[in-house]
């Protein structure tokens, strides 16, 4: 019935209930080593009836979110909208941005509910029409129980009872009415978008939902929800791991150090490169971006630009996992082999390690450095530069 559905997705919370962590807001956290946003990003993006995807987010998430979508085909697919102080602020001027691009109908989705299928969102679709939207539930199974003070005070009759879920479809001028009276109004505070049609009076359907369309509230969730992808990884069959090299080298000069896999190291001698010249780094990162086919460290970072003059090499590297998760990939392992005559690199090797695996997020186990000499032979040999070798594996899985 509708030519243009476009997709909103809600992504501006901070979510407290998860508590802190590294990678920060939920949406950010990783399952499977794939952003929880992102994941949900890509379902919608590759449905053949979305036609317009607008994602509303944090004001202070904006740099996040674009260095995300960063390498990705998400990247020219989704607009990215500033929220509001609360869920339906954020909604109201998600709808405000969508209006000019005049789609017929939109499903409105939680980023944190990564797990929402192609049949669910082609249910929702179906079931909205030009004067009602469509709710995706799920019939409450567990026996309800009211209660004060402690104490049960009555069971509650749990028939007709369902809990809800997104996508939640509407068409598009109705809904965009609605939120705009529903601010205008400054009154009630809605938990979601089918409770402001339902005040508006917008008829809203009920539609099958899917156990399996969870949302990632608590940290215990994002917990299960990796365990389950993980296994479910495990269970593939065949695993695509892939394997990458890289190669580099740079001239030795007067100086007083040399920066090797991210650890300066005092040396009668430096590296010479535009960057800082970690050819350690260089290397791992050409190896890194040789797994998903994304070209070299130089399509990236050209030396010609004068912003990576002296640059900290870890700048590169990270650049480049983030292009290999954006892909859908995890990172399993990398090893580095440093050619040299000096300085010694047996007292800095765990440094190495431990520097490598903070930037890849590996443990020790899935990191090795190693050195040797070149014999005295070649530019090497003659201590005229310093060369290395990388190699690291990736799993991709169904998450790419």
């Amino acid at each position: 019935m509708f030519q243009r559905v476009a997709a909103l997705v809600v992504a501006g919370g901070r979510g407290e209930r998860a508590g802190p962590h590294a990678d920060g807001p939920k949406q950010f956290r990783r399952i499977g080593g794939v952003a929880v946003l992102l994941r949900t990003l890509r379902l919608f993006a590759a449905h053949p009836r979305i036609s317009d995807l607008i994602l509303v987010g944090h004001a202070a998430d904006r740099e996040r979110i674009f260095d995300l979508l960063a390498g990705t085909d998400l990247s020219e697919r989704v607009d990215l909208v500033d929220g509001g102080p609360s869920r339906q602020a954020s909604v109201a001027n998600g709808l405000q941005a969508m209006e000019r691009r005049a789609p017929d109908a939109v499903l409105i989705h939680d980023a944190v509910r990564p797990f929402v299928d192609a049949a669910l969102i082609d249910r929702v679709i179906a079931a909205i029409e030009p004067s009602a939207g469509a709710l995706p539930v799920v019939a409450v199974a567990d026996t309800l129980k009211a209660g004060k003070d402690g104490l049960v005070v009555r069971t509650v009759d749990r028939a007709g009872l369902y809990a809800a879920q997104t996508p939640q479809g509407f068409p598009f001028s109705p809904i965009l009415e609605a939120h705009l009276k529903a601010a205008r109004s400054g009154g009630e505070a809605f938990t979601d978008d089918a409770s402001i049609a339902e005040w508006a009076g917008l008829p809203v359907r009920l539609v099958e939902g899917d156990p399996s369309n969870v949302k990632l509230t608590t940290a215990r969730d994002i917990a299960l929800a990796d365990r389950q992808i993980s296994q479910s990884k495990e269970a593939q069959l065949p695993i695509d791991v892939r394997t990458g090299n890289g190669y580099d080298v740079h001239r030795l000069v007067e100086g007083d150090h040399v920066t090797l896999c991210g650890v300066r190291i005092r040396h009668d001698q430096s590296l010479s490169g535009h960057s800082d010249a970690d050819v350690g780094f260089h290397a791992l990162t050409d190896a890194l971006l040789a797994t998903c086919g994304a070209g070299d460290i130089g399509d990236h970072f050209p030396p010609s630009d004068p912003q990576w003059r002296g640059a900290a090499s870890h700048i590169f590297l990270s650049h480049a996992k983030a292009v290999v998760e954006a892909k859908g990939g995890r990172i399993m392992n990398a090893d580095v082999s440093l050619i040299c005559e000096a300085p010694k690199i047996a007292p800095h090797r765990e440094a190495m390690c431990a520097e490598i695996g903070r930037l890849l997020g590996l443990e020790r186990d899935r990191v090795s450095v190693k050195a040797t000499t070149n014999e005295t032979i070649g530019f090497v040999g003659r201590r005229e530069g310093i060369a290395a070798i990388a190699t690291a594996s990736v799993a991709f899985g169904e998450d790419r």
